[in-house]
């Protein structure tokens, strides 16, 4: 099994992390002339059709020589002649890919100031500051739908941040 410290290896490198979001995305084997093309156009921000050669050809030999063997050994690709497939490892390593947008809070910390607003609305109808006119259950109906519709949202954001999931890798620019 992968550690912990060969995982955070892995995916501290962005042509890793691109490598793997290609190969993800793809349905079977991925050849390596295609991850090149991709990364090299994330890592260029254009088009593939406007990736030159060269640029191309930098990624592809860094790929080859040191990138797909690395994961190749940590068992998280089988790299064989060019052609990348996933391993079952390869599905562990979302856990580690909590992206946290450059415009938003770690969700952490959302939750907990969530809990603190929630506790002063329930102590606050405790207490009856809140007019008569709404029955404590409503205010604890409130708290329970603001987690509900937060919870619905994490989860549906960590879908669309995951490797794999979307046309571009979380942390590429579009």
């Amino acid at each position: 099994a992968i550690t912990r410290d060969e995982v955070f290896d892995l995916l501290s490198n962005h042509r890793r992390r691109y490598a793997l979001h290609v190969a993800k995305q793809s349905d079977g084997d991925t050849e390596l002339s295609d991850i090149a093309e991709q990364v090299a156009a994330w890592e260029n921000e254009k088009p593939q059709s406007e990736i030159t050669s060269s640029e191309r050809h930098r990624v592809y030999t860094s790929m080859q020589q040191t990138h797909l063997p690395a994961m190749d050994r940590a068992g998280v690709i089988e790299y064989d002649n060019g052609t990348v497939s996933l391993t079952e490892q390869a599905a562990d390593l979302d856990v580690y890919m909590d992206v946290v947008p450059e415009d938003s809070i770690p969700w952490g910390q959302y939750y907990l100031g969530l809990s603190v607003l929630s506790g002063a609305v329930v102590g606050a109808a405790g207490l009856d500051v809140f007019p008569a006119s709404i029955p404590d259950l409503a205010w604890a109906g409130l708290v329970v739908m603001l987690f509900l519709c937060s919870g619905l949202y994490h989860v549906w954001q960590s879908q669309q941040l995951r490797l794999g999931a979307g046309e571009t890798p979380p942390d590429v620019e579009t």
